[in-house]
């Protein structure tokens, strides 16, 4: 992990996940600005789907092999027919199936990683468009508040909403399933957002407090923020979304950090499975 985790790396896990786990499915929910397709992965075979995603950011990069990392070992349980850190994953997955997105902006992911100059701050797709601001939620109200008017590393949500192939792609999936709950994964700030404008259904701040319980993370309550993916998932579907800020830090966060931050996030990944199978007790509220 040193270099990185480029598109061609998560390419090659795929592939031998795929050939380790046959009952894994992949396939391609479009393709990105230099064509590069966007593959997501089905685990589980119930009828609750719940959506995670990754690496929608390209200084984010770690995200990927960390959803990556939690796809392999979840796998594994499940063909085992053993438990995964106290969960029973042939039940859960019975009962539930996850759609994984691991790299959502394969383009900015491998710029950061090849460029010849210094694109450490590179957070957009390849045509500098923030893919974070390019939901039709309240969109209008995000460009204002953010003031770059121009492609660039970050913040430019482009000139309206769902511009980027990869946006497009990733709206177009969702609106084409019945995500009982989607997750967003970003670094950093070991944070949990989970509500947009009081549109939330009631659950999602408990789930959000259980998230925080299992991980150490704060669930936080945000305001004066639009267009982002899980804010255009609460308002077009009235059901729990998700962001999570793994660890801490400047990014992009060092490969190194790899194993803690998994540790920090596995958990959450976990639970989120267990929404639809009414496992959450009641919030737990910490300063």
């Amino acid at each position: 992990m040193e270099e990185g985790y480029s598109y061609q790396r998560m390419k090659e896990d795929l592939a031998r996940l795929c050939e380790q786990f046959p009952f894994l499915y992949v396939e391609t929910i479009g393709h990105s600005v230099a064509g590069r397709g966007i593959p997501v992965v089905r685990l589980g075979t119930g009828p609750n789907e719940i959506h995670y995603n990754a690496a929608m950011h390209a200084n984010e990069w770690i995200t990927a092999p960390l959803l990556m990392r939690f796809l392999e070992e979840a796998a594994c349980a499940f063909m085992q027919g053993s438990c995964y850190r106290g969960k029973d994953m042939r039940q859960i997955f019975s009962e539930t199936s996850l759609w994984a997105v691991p790299m959502v902006n394969p383009d900015g992911v491998d710029l950061v990683h090849t460029a010849p100059c210094h694109f450490e701050n590179w957070k957009a797709n390849l045509r500098g468009v923030d893919l974070n601001d390019q939901f039709p939620a309240h969109w209008e109200e995000e460009r204002a508040r953010r003031t770059v008017q121009l492609p660039g590393e970050r913040d430019y949500g482009g000139e309206a909403p769902l511009t980027e192939p990869e946006a497009v792609a990733l709206a177009r999936f969702t609106s084409l399933h019945d995500f009982q709950l989607v997750m967003a994964l970003h670094t950093q700030g070991r944070e949990i957002y989970w509500n947009y404008r009081d549109l939330e259904p009631p659950g999602s701040e408990a789930i959000a407090y259980r998230f925080a319980q299992v991980s150490g993370y704060k669930a936080v309550k945000l305001t004066d923020s639009d267009a982002g993916y899980k804010d255009w998932f609460i308002q077009e579907f009235g059901r729990p979304g998700f962001t999570v800020e793994v660890g801490w830090g400047t990014n992009p966060l060092p490969p190194d950090l790899l194993p803690q931050l998994y540790e920090e996030v596995a958990d959450i990944l976990l639970e989120g499975l267990t929404v639809c199978m009414n496992r959450f007790g009641p919030p737990t509220y910490t300063d």
